[in-house]
């Protein structure tokens, strides 16, 4: 059974990205996108929400054609490109670049994904790791804290009336001031998730 683990770098303060968007303040050098590369490359595949896959399709496909990339951007383009990609949107008419498309994030549509062949899964984007934490359907944490106060903007872990478990694996500390946590889910899981015998519906758009 496949896992799957979501991929995230958020302020110190818990934010993905700043007001209007902003993440200028991420702090991803050639040594960490580098080990990002090598991290993902191990994936059997890319999950995400319309918007981030939308993003990553207007840029990565043909990146590294820019003489001017970093050789760590133009390696990631190759991964992208090879990935098999997952995208969850209800509205969402084609996607190119070997990907499928889901309309629901339900227990049942994420247990299919994990059943698949290959190895697991890298979760992207903030309101679609809350569908899924809302099913509670993340095995893995890798959230990478960057070294700055962002003050407002998105959280990446939305509001929640419960408790949910966690083992620290890993922790490490980049050159630049990111350190990696790397956190395992552990514990009883909750009522309406894989095995419990309900399946919620859960969407992302």
């Amino acid at each position: 059974m496949r896992k799957i683990i979501l991929f995230m770098s958020i302020s110190l303060d818990g934010f993905i990205e700043g007001p209007d968007h902003d993440i200028g303040w991420h702090r991803v050098d050639d040594e960490l996108h580098t080990y990002l590369n090598r991290e993902l490359a191990r994936m059997g595949g890319f999950v995400s929400g319309r918007v981030t896959h939308q993003l990553m399709a207007d840029f990565w496909p043909t990146a590294d054609q820019d003489p001017d990339i970093s050789a760590p951007m133009a390696e990631f383009a190759g991964i992208w490109r090879a990935m098999p990609k997952t995208v969850f949107s209800r509205t969402l008419q084609h996607a190119d670049w070997n990907t499928t498309i889901v309309r629901e994030v339900t227990p049942a549509t994420v247990a299919a994904l994990t059943a698949g062949p290959g190895g697991d899964l890298a979760l992207s984007g903030a309101d679609l790791a809350a569908a899924f934490l809302r099913h509670d359907l993340i095995d893995e944490f890798r959230i990478h804290v960057h070294p700055v106060l962002v003050g407002r903007g998105k959280p990446l872990f939305p509001s929640a009336d419960h408790l949910t478990a966690l083992t620290l694996r890993e922790t490490r500390p980049f050159p630049n001031g990111v350190v990696l946590l790397r956190y395992d889910r552990t514990g009883e899981r909750r009522a309406g998730t894989p095995g419990a015998g309900q399946a919620p519906a859960g969407s992302n758009a």
